[in-house]
């Protein structure tokens, strides 16, 4: 695509600006007595089963009746709707923090496939601030604010175990309106945005992972392929190729990434989501970018503000288009050899941070 094309706009319940909608109107559902017994009783019964690993869960293993049947519809309802949806109404002062992380993954099974987030390997991973234990951190292992961006699953869930003493709310905005904003304004922008960029990921990302470092080829934000629109969107990527000397940007280029950045972080168009103990938000991430506000949080690890995430795959959409594939298939099987059985399990992760913040302190400057 050239920036002589015609792009026309795209008309979709998923083409929304946050100060149109209310979004707990609209994008929040509170679990009702029924649900909330229905969920016991599920993580009850997987609990009967043995210390399953979160690998082994199914939704045979974690059974829910009507509530079960409602979330069965969030696939297509994500995928035709707005696009965001926020549960809201579990226990949290009554539930460890394990049961949470039994109980996010056991709803997220009827949601999609869970797939691996790092070289790591994880499954549920730990949005948390380790910056002080690990030398290279992807963004959801810093402190404050996340520029807006996409991950690489279809459906991406964040599951609430500690709010930061003020800030931290999900930021999220539309790709849909974002894409037609600038089909509008400035279709020489997404002309190049349906070009794409190359991408350069994290190091240990791709040495466990297939060895490429950088994309051979262009990774497109946008895509009509499938016959429907998709986003994929990583501006610190294309840059930090660029910084690297693995590719290059043309003046036009960077305005385009500067321009699409500057729009979603924009009022005009971003939803801010706050977050309460608990609450579990599910994202189509081809339709929309996420994002995190500043927040201020304790520095004890114990008390630190702490969300687990989920990719998730939904067998029954379109495959992703090849040209939106960085992290792929063969990535996630290799990085899945580093994972620790029940490594995600937060009373352990939460424990080896601390262990390891103890030694750090015992070391010698």
């Amino acid at each position: 695509m050239d920036g002589k094309m015609t792009i026309e706009p795209i008309e979709t319940k998923a083409a929304w600006k946050g100060p149109e909608i209310d979004w707990r109107k609209e994008g929040l559902h509170v679990l009702s007595a029924s649900e909330l017994r229905e969920i016991e009783s599920g993580l009850a019964h997987l609990k009967s089963l043995g210390e399953l690993d979160f690998s082994e869960i199914r939704q045979e293993h974690f059974p829910l009746d009507a509530f079960g049947k409602y979330l069965r519809t969030l696939p297509h309802e994500l995928r035709f709707g707005r696009g965001f949806l926020m549960l809201r109404g579990l226990p949290r002062e009554r539930l460890s923090t394990d049961d949470m992380a039994r109980i996010y993954f056991g709803i997220g099974a009827y949601v999609g496939l869970p797939i691996e987030q790092s070289w790591q390997g994880e499954l549920l991973g730990h949005v948390i601030d380790v910056s002080d234990l690990e030398d290279r951190p992807r963004a959801y292992h810093k402190g404050g604010a996340i520029a807006m961006h996409t991950d690489s699953g279809d459906v991406i869930g964040l599951m609430c175990l500690r709010t930061a003493r003020s800030g931290g709310a999900s930021r999220i905005a539309s790709t849909v309106a974002l894409h037609n904003a600038l089909a509008e304004r400035r279709p020489d922008l997404a002309a190049a945005h349906y070009a794409g960029f190359h991408y350069r990921r994290n190091e240990p990302d791709a040495e466990y992972g297939n060895g490429v470092l950088v994309s051979p080829h262009r990774i497109a934000s946008f895509s009509q392929e499938t016959g429907e629109f998709s986003s994929y969107f990583l501006g610190g990527y294309a840059r930090s190729a660029v910084r690297a000397g693995a590719a290059t940007l043309t003046p036009l280029e960077e305005e385009a990434i500067r321009e699409l950045e500057k729009l979603a972080a924009s009022p005009e168009f971003y939803l801010d989501m706050d977050f309460t103990d608990g609450d579990i938000q599910f994202i189509n991430n081809r339709t929309i970018l996420h994002g995190r506000t500043d927040y201020d949080e304790d520095r004890d690890v114990n008390h630190r503000r702490h969300l687990l995430r989920l990719w998730l795959k939904v067998p029954e959409w379109p495959v992703l288009p090849s040209a939106q594939v960085f992290h792929t298939a063969e990535d996630r099987r290799l990085w899945a050899r580093q994972r620790k059985r029940l490594g995600e399990l937060p009373s352990r992760y939460v424990t080896s941070l601390a262990e390891q913040i103890a030694e750090r302190a015992k070391a010698p400057a």
